[in-house]
């Protein structure tokens, strides 16, 4: 059933769920992408205005995730923005996962991998005639979003303490 169909029915998530989802499916691909800057020695110093390197693109990447996380908490939920943010953030992960993949060579493929369809995945979300609603769309990002956590910490590019940004206590 499309998100439409589902409106329709009567099922519709509320714009807050959904930016609960959203917004979890973000900080989540911030903190991997995040990481991975690290684990690559890459900062936001090293972003660059018009990008000429993978790491000038990583850095460029991971200071518009932040400045749209940023938004996000500052604005009223709204469910197709908020899934662009996720697709932001998602994107600023997998070119990341391009720098590190690049540098570790290709024991680093299946992380790179899980970005890219994460990040896939997100766009998919952000899309299509409901964007950020259609609920098949996001259930296949939240778990290419898990999925590409996860590999990220078999890489070693991300603190297997570490969830969504905040260690595990």
């Amino acid at each position: 059933m499309s998100g439409r169909e589902e409106t329709r029915a009567g099922m519709d998530p509320s714009a807050a769920e959904l930016r609960r989802a959203h917004a979890g499916r973000a900080r989540s691909a911030y903190a991997r992408a995040a990481a991975t800057c690290r684990h690559c020695g890459i900062t936001q110093d090293a972003a660059q205005l018009v990008p000429t390197s993978p790491v000038g693109r990583a850095a460029g990447a991971l200071r518009l995730a932040s400045g749209s996380l940023d938004a996000l908490a500052g604005s009223a939920p709204d469910p197709a923005a908020d899934a662009r943010c996720a697709r932001n953030a998602a994107a600023a992960a997998a070119l990341a996962a391009q720098v590190a993949a690049a540098r570790e060579g290709t024991g680093a493929s299946p992380a790179l991998r899980a970005a890219l369809t994460a990040s896939q995945a997100a766009a998919a979300a952000a899309g299509g005639t409901a964007p950020g609603r259609d609920p098949a769309l996001n259930t296949t990002a939240d778990e290419a979003e898990r999925s590409a956590v996860a590999a990220a910490r078999a890489a070693g590019w991300m603190d297997r303490r570490r969830v969504g940004g905040a260690a595990q206590g």
